[in-house]
């Protein structure tokens, strides 16, 4: 079956339970760390760019966009995740295309805690070393042009959260698509499903404990149960509009909405203002991210709601016009602080 296909069968299958949702299974789903976005060009704009944005970015927003990838791209992201928390959020990923119409992708996020005191009922105090939780996640893309108006795409992604005697790993797919129309392609449409997979459960040593048997005075030892948590699965719908108001300066108008299934629905706006010459490309951006009860602290059930903001600068060299850039996103995460995303493209062409 044609990848096409796929997509359409996966998105229309997946939409009715996706939207089954609803604020009694708030938090109740795992590694929500595949919720995060680690670019910054598409975080600046409230994830908004699920009909916009391209290339490597596009990983997270919409796989179908990385379809728009010129020839090859390369991003290093970082995020001081959760503001003031202390937990580092490194990304990297690598786009390119291999036909006329099809782009390969592989990227990885990497969530790093910090070193955390071990402590146990005889030392509670610690003193006996230290252990760092890690949470990753392994991405594999494939996107394809299907027409001048019609492209689609794939990611498969391997999941893995650990600390120092537990562990837990899973798959999940994003599938999605993208429509461009109008006389200068400056109408688009876009939808995507994400997070689709089996259950995931943790496993290991740190559910074990060592037991003694009154009757016989034997010591063994006995193995708790872990429950299953399913993955944070979503359908994100989102259009775009282009004002080109001159060869080299566009405005992007870009709406979204995210049905979640394991927490609130979510509507989003971002606005993109660039401005190109010979030499450098300058890109400002703007967004927000609104939920039931936003204004509610007590009652919100995301901290990564309200405005966003950033923008990126690409300097233009050789005779085919590559980019190397920089990039840069803050996102306001209530009592947590600003996260601040910084960032580096290098785009070949």
């Amino acid at each position: 079956m044609k990848l096409s296909n796929w997509c359409l069968i996966i998105v229309a299958t997946a939409a009715s339970f996706t939207y089954a949702g609803n604020e009694d299974r708030v938090g109740s789903a795992g590694a929500s760390h595949l919720l995060v976005n680690p670019w910054a060009r598409g975080a600046a704009i409230g994830d908004a760019g699920i009909a916009s944005v391209n290339g490597l970015e596009a990983t997270y927003a919409n796989i179908a966009g990385l379809a728009f990838t010129d020839k090859t791209q390369i991003k290093f992201n970082y995020s001081n995740w959760m503001g003031s928390a202390g937990i580092g959020f490194n990304s990297a990923g690598f786009a390119h295309r291999v036909s006329e119409s099809s782009v390969f992708a592989v990227s990885i996020q990497a969530m790093n805690y910090g070193d955390i005191p071990i402590t146990t009922v005889s030392n509670p105090e610690g003193n006996i070393g230290y252990f760092s939780p890690k949470s990753n996640i392994f991405n594999i893309g494939y996107a394809k042009a299907f027409s001048s108006s019609i492209y689609g795409g794939i990611n498969f992604k391997v999941i893995s959260e650990s600390i120092s005697n537990l562990k837990a790993s899973g798959i999940a797919i994003d599938a999605g698509i993208r429509y461009v129309t109008g006389e200068q392609d400056q109408v688009k449409f876009g939808i995507a499903l994400k997070n689709i997979g089996p259950v995931m459960k943790y496993k290991g040593d740190g559910l074990s404990q060592q037991v003694t048997y009154v009757s016989t005075g034997f010591i063994g030892s006995l193995e708790q149960r872990s429950a299953t948590f399913e993955l944070p699965s979503l359908l994100a719908i989102g259009g775009s509009y282009d004002f080109n108001f001159t060869d080299k300066s566009k405005l992007i108008l870009a709406l979204g909405f995210t049905a979640n299934s394991f927490s609130n629905d979510q509507y989003r706006i971002g606005l993109d203002y660039g401005v190109t010459n010979e030499k450098m490309a300058f890109n400002l951006r703007a967004g927000y991210v609104y939920e039931k009860n936003i204004f509610s602290a007590e009652n919100r059930s995301n901290a990564l709601v309200g405005p966003t903001a950033g923008f990126s600068l690409d300097a233009i060299v050789g005779k085919s016009k590559s980019a190397i850039g920089l990039e840069y996103c803050s996102r306001f995460a209530g009592v947590f602080g600003i996260v601040h995303t910084l960032g580096v493209t290098i785009s070949l062409k």
